[in-house]
């Protein structure tokens, strides 16, 4: 792989992320910086979670910036508020060395008066969900007409969540020489009518093949059961498996909490994420998990939407997802930066037509484990 110098970064970006351990560029960022340093274009890059797409777009949105005009000159949209505050950190610690940056995070669960006069000072890059944004757009509390680069940050997940009419809005908002870059794990269907909308039909597009669309540092495997034996493979499995910690992954909330409480009086410390939690309650379990009072977190799909939790040993699926781009989200989880991870599935009989449609459509060789 190539040095971050020779794909064109400046070095005062390379000085603040070498000092984060960051010094060789994975294969999206390798291939999309270059790319979006030289060019004013629109771009795709497909790469599942964990592969360093934030880096990826961050570097060129950083030294592309006029650091004399301090109006809002990018925007990224993220799925959550944890990915957005996660990704305004990021981007604030890349700068460390560079002209001073302004950056604000936009996501809801807090006072939208605060928001609206944090924009009032000098703003170059806002981090929003589309959600929020959207509250200030009706409220005309922010400018986007000046925006020179939209970022789509894992796009899958954000039409997944609902958000469709709000990214149309948002994407109306914007003014015609605006280039849209939009990274995602996937490209489902509703995501190629945006991309058939918004983007240049020319749009160069970076696609990891379908067989590397899954992190090569997870070890997949599937254990059959009855349903009833469920639970008691679980609780084997997470007993082998120690102190590590770990996501166990359920379709349903229903589901979630009742797992979590078996857990919970086998006296594992646990804790659920689903959709009934205020965002109080939500952003409290994420408090307690990344700070490692919790050593299991079960969670549905939707309110897992995010997560960025470093050195998760595994991954359990409870139930099967629903949808085969949810297992490439789930699985992602674990066996990030380089590190290695499990992603088990308990398959039941009922289970098994889903099952080997998950192994065709992602490629992947299940290890069958007893």
């Amino acid at each position: 792989m190539d040095s971050f110098s020779s794909l064109g970064v400046n070095t005062n970006i390379i000085k603040g992320i070498n000092e984060l351990g960051i010094s060789t560029p994975t294969e999206i960022q390798e291939k999309a910086i270059p790319m979006l340093l030289k060019d004013k274009t629109d771009f795709i890059g497909q790469a599942q979670t964990g592969t360093g797409k934030t880096l990826a777009f961050s570097i060129p949105i950083i030294q592309r910036l006029n650091p004399t005009d301090k109006r809002i000159q990018a925007l990224i949209l993220c799925p959550t508020r944890e990915l957005c505050q996660q990704t305004a950190k990021a981007i604030f610690k890349y700068t460390k060395y560079t002209d001073k940056v302004f950056i604000e995070s936009i996501f809801g669960g807090v006072d939208l008066d605060q928001q609206v006069y944090a924009l009032t000072r000098p703003t170059q890059i806002v981090v929003a969900t589309p959600g929020r944004l959207k509250d200030l757009l009706d409220r005309k509390a922010i400018d986007l007409s000046g925006i020179h680069t939209c970022v789509l940050d894992e796009a899958d997940e954000m039409l997944a969540m609902g958000f469709k009419k709000e990214i149309d809005k948002i994407l109306k908002k914007t003014n015609d020489f605006r280039k849209i870059w939009l990274f995602s794990a996937t490209i489902p269907h509703s995501l190629q009518e945006i991309i058939n909308e918004y983007m240049d039909k020319s749009t160069p597009a970076i696609r990891v093949e379908k067989r590397h669309v899954i992190n090569a540092g997870i070890e997949h495997q599937y254990v059959k059961c009855d349903k009833a034996e469920k639970t008691a493979m679980l609780l084997a499995f997470l007993g082998a498996m120690g102190n590590a910690r770990g996501l166990v992954f359920c379709r349903t909330k229903g589901d979630a909490q009742t797992v979590s409480k078996q857990l919970l009086a086998k006296n594992f410390l646990v804790d659920a994420l689903h959709g009934d939690l205020m965002q109080s309650e939500r952003d409290k379990v994420m408090r307690s998990f990344k700070s490692k009072k919790i050593q299991i977190l079960v969670a549905t799909d939707m309110a897992a939407r995010g997560i960025d939790v470093e050195d998760l040993s595994y991954v359990v699926h409870y139930n099967l997802p629903d949808q085969a781009e949810f297992y490439t989200h789930r699985s992602g989880r674990t066996a990030r930066a380089g590190k290695r991870g499990i992603s088990i599935a308990l398959v039941t009989p009922q289970d098994m037509r889903k099952f080997k449609f998950l192994q065709q459509t992602l490629c992947i060789d299940f290890m069958q484990v007893k």
